[in-house]
């Protein structure tokens, strides 16, 4: 049960739309969820960035991974701290431990999911 409900904390904060929950009423369950909603827009936008720049054409994906997992450091931490934060308001009798790996797989996922991006769009190798 305790994996399920991780799981679903993870899917919740990694989807494009990261919709409010009805039962958020809470200023801090709100403010904590905007502050994380921000930190992901702000990594992502970094990605981004970090995807677009012309020094990256024509690397490997395995390069352009090790590319990405040092880029935007402060971005990273901040949506990492932000989101540990939501997901221990959100979910105060759940391991803080538990917390943090999510958060840890959440900007794991961000950077696969870039590097697949990348992946899929580069001219084929001649």
């Amino acid at each position: 049960m305790r994996k399920l409900l991780v799981g679903a904390a993870l899917v919740v904060m990694t989807s494009a739309a990261m919709t409010c929950f009805a039962f958020a009423d809470d200023d801090d369950a709100k403010g904590a969820q905007k502050l994380a909603q921000q930190g992901r827009d702000d990594y992502w936008h970094c990605l981004a960035r970090e995807y677009s720049r012309e020094s990256n054409k024509g690397l490997s994906e395995q390069d352009f991974g090790r590319s990405v997992a040092g880029a935007c450091p402060s971005e990273r931490q901040y949506y990492r701290v932000a989101l540990l934060d939501y997901l221990t308001t959100q979910y105060p009798n759940i391991d803080s431990g538990a917390h943090l790996a999510t958060a840890n797989r959440a900007v794991e996922a961000a950077q696969k999911d870039i590097v697949t991006a990348y992946v899929k769009h580069r001219p084929p190798q001649k």
